[in-house]
């Protein structure tokens, strides 16, 4: 019989009300939410460091307050990673909570991924799998809430509670991670940020329903939605969610290695794709852990260009705002002029331009007043038309994200059962050995910046299709015929671009190299970029290594968490196979 885990939350933030639709829509065993993301450990942090009884997504504990009694009254479990760095925390909050409404909600937690930090980190979180989840599930837990796991072991958790797996029932275990996958971020996989949403009815997408996985004692699944519900389940909406946030064939994680490249879709009905044949391997012997800390203070000024002369009028107002900070200048400056301006246009809007000025310093005061004063100042002393879109403040502080390894047996994973019982997760009993060349951790907390995890190596790149025969091309486009979803992992970015047909696989295969990556998107020029084929999805998924500095929180560029960035490659003109078209 089918275990049905549905979600809830794709991030800190998501829609309030999907908890009360998830759990009075259809039929549900599970109710998983997602409220971290990188930003949010450092949001969390910082709230913390106010009230140290804090530090756990608050809005989770508000949409309990009609969950519980949901959940109780149609028998589901919930599964939250709302915890944040203070999950014993959220789970008194819980049970105050159940207390107070008068139900016996049995109230477990996972703890151990904070780590101790050093080196002014504020907080140190490991990515646990979903082993102290099942635990806590198997001792009777109604609610489960963790810190920093993994998003997929919010499903691996249950599934090995609810179907009895072991540790090394690999293909199973990769399986869920996988369906785990295309559920952490709820909408994203019903039609939400979709490639190919003109291809639709336009109300489809006004309001996606929540994804639901039927996942199988086998490991296979089917990624389906409540009925009634928005949004849409097909093959592309699942494939684009599979390539968000992943990097090559081998997906390691705290349970399993997946292997996506094993990963087949089939559509089975509507709003219906089974998910099978996905294969798994032993897990790393390391975590990767999540660093946060404060990088310094940040502040910026966006001036409005308007009409005539905009070169000339960013080129002005530059110089005076460099010779203003001459004596007192930031670590750093950071200019960007943004064309948005049109000839001749008809609204002042459409005639301007906007030159964005972004100052950094480990201080405030350098990007502070220094700033603001050198701003207003020049008010009635620069370019014709000078305006602001709005007055600079004072600086904000502004976080960083790094990542680092640490053997798993250093990390102290425990499920603290309803009762109060502590039960430590024991390490995989079987690991890889470290692949040649990469960085073995030391015990404890690694220095800052370890680059790579210990784990096998990529498996050798897979045989291309034959390419399609020469003929007459069109200048067109990329996104005519590829879909893509981008996102971003700390410092790095992915792009994962896929195809419909096997016909455009053929085309996309050959024709989308890293040099034409890099032609066409010029600020990938000079950094590390690596193409990952994976045929049976059609698909092929970049990073490019540091394309977003010091991570989403540093705010280090325009799309600070690369959203958008696929949707910058679609827009990109190449010469296109007319046959295709």
């Amino acid at each position: 019989m089918a275990l049905r885990i549905g979600n809830a939350s794709g991030f800190y933030g998501d829609r309030f009300d999907a908890v009360r639709e998830m759990l009075t829509g259809g039929e549900l065993d599970v109710l998983t939410g997602d409220y971290l993301a990188e930003l949010t450990m450092l949001i969390l942090g910082r709230d913390q460091l106010k009230d140290p009884a804090a530090g756990y997504a608050k809005t989770f504990l508000r949409q309990m307050e009609e969950g519980l009694g949901l959940a109780h009254e149609r028998g589901v479990r919930v599964v939250a990673n709302a915890g944040g760095l203070n999950p014993a925390g959220l789970a008194d909050a819980l049970r105050g909570l159940a207390a107070k409404l008068g139900l016996p909600t049995r109230i477990a937690h996972v703890e151990g991924d904070r780590l101790p930090a050093v080196d002014g980190v504020l907080a140190a979180n490991a990515y646990l799998g979903g082993a102290g989840i099942a635990a806590c599930l198997a001792a009777g837990a109604d609610v489960v809430v963790t810190g920093r796991v993994t998003d997929a072991a919010l499903v691996t958790g249950p599934a090995q509670w609810h179907f009895s797996w072991g540790p090394e029932e690999y293909d199973r275990l990769a399986g869920a991670v996988v369906a785990g996958h295309v559920l952490e971020c709820g909408t994203q996989a019903t039609g939400g940020n979709y490639a190919f949403f003109r291809d639709h009815d336009p109300a489809v997408f006004r309001r996606p329903g929540f994804p639901v996985a039927e996942l199988h004692a086998d490991g296979s699944a089917v990624i389906t939605k409540h009925p009634g519900t928005g949004g849409l389940v097909d093959v592309g909406t699942v494939t684009a969610q599979l390539l968000y946030e992943t990097a090559g064939a081998r997906y390691p994680g705290p349970d399993v290695t997946a292997r996506l490249d094993t990963v087949r879709l089939t559509q089975v009905g509507p709003d219906r794709v089974r998910i099978d044949g996905v294969r798994g391997e032993a897990p790393p012997p390391t975590l990767k852990v999540g660093l946060s800390r404060l990088g310094g203070f940040r502040n910026e000024v966006v001036f409005v260009l308007t009409g005539l002369d905009i070169e000339a009028k960013a080129q002005l107002v530059r110089d005076q705002i460099e010779d203003a900070l001459a004596t007192a200048r930031p670590r750093e400056v950071r200019w960007e002029l943004a064309r948005t301006d049109r000839p001749d246009a008809s609204t002042e809007e459409t005639a301007s331009a906007l030159l964005r000025l972004v100052v950094r310093d480990p201080g405030p005061e350098a990007v502070g007043r220094a700033l603001t004063g050198a701003a207003i100042e020049l008010a009635l002393a620069s370019y014709p038309g000078f305006h602001v879109t709005a007055p600079p403040g004072r600086g904000a502080p502004y976080g960083v994200f790094e990542t680092a390894y640490v053997p798993a047996s250093e990390v102290p994973h425990t499920a603290v059962l309803p009762d109060g019982t502590r039960v430590p997760v024991p390490v995989p009993a079987h690991t890889p050995e470290p692949a040649p060349g990469l960085p073995v951790p030391v015990p404890g907390l690694p220095a800052p910046g370890l680059p790579a995890p210990v784990s096998t190596p990529e498996p050798p790149t897979p045989e291309l299709p034959d390419p399609l025969p020469e003929g007459p091309v069109r200048r067109v486009p990329l996104g005519r015929l590829a879909g893509a979803r981008s996102g971003d992992k700390g410092g790095d970015a992915n792009i994962g671009v896929w195809v419909r047909t096997d016909e455009e696989w053929r085309w996309l295969a050959h024709a989308l190299t890293v040099d034409k990556v890099r032609e066409l998107l010029p600020e990938t020029a000079g950094l590390a970029v690596t193409r990952h084929v994976l045929p049976r999805l059609r698909a092929l998924n970049f990073t490019v290594a540091g394309i977003l500095g010091e991570g989403v929180a540093s705010q280090a560029r325009f799309d600070p968490q690369a959203k958008a960035l696929g949707e910058w490659l679609r827009s990109r003109e190449l010469d296109v196979p007319e046959e295709l078209l």
